[in-house]
């Protein structure tokens, strides 16, 4: 837990990898998980079989350098430790993949305990 989605456009093997690891840093420094604790899926849109629409909501003007990250984990964490993270993980997908802070969209949805099972058909946190 956390669990992470990230879809971009048109992203090969390489940026996809370096945007994982962003993203992954950024939480392992500002939500403190565990270094191990890594769930992902990555996804390139190809832009005709598979594609991303934006527009340019609330006044932020997006290409085709988008990335969309959702992150789902455990709910409790207060408003300034998701800004930092927000922060953090523009900081490290420009860093890492090259990619315009302005490009990166996050959202986070957020549940309790009982809404994990890790394998083994198990509720792990229970």
């Amino acid at each position: 837990m956390p669990l992470v989605r990230i879809d971009a456009l048109r992203a090969d093997p390489g940026r996809l990898a370096a945007l994982g690891r962003a993203v992954h840093d950024a939480l392992v420094q500002t939500i403190d998980i565990p270094p191990d604790d890594l769930f992902q899926v990555l996804t390139s849109h190809d832009g005709s079989a598979g594609t991303l629409r934006y527009a340019d909501f609330l006044g932020v003007q997006r290409d085709d350098g988008v990335v969309f990250i959702a992150i789902t984990m455990r709910a409790g964490r207060p408003p300034e430790v998701k800004q930092a993270m927000y922060r953090r993980i523009a900081e490290l997908v420009e860093e890492y993949a090259g990619t315009d802070p302005k490009n990166v969209l996050v959202t986070v949805t957020e549940n309790a305990s009982p809404d994990w099972s890790f394998g083994h058909g198990l509720a792990q946190y229970l």
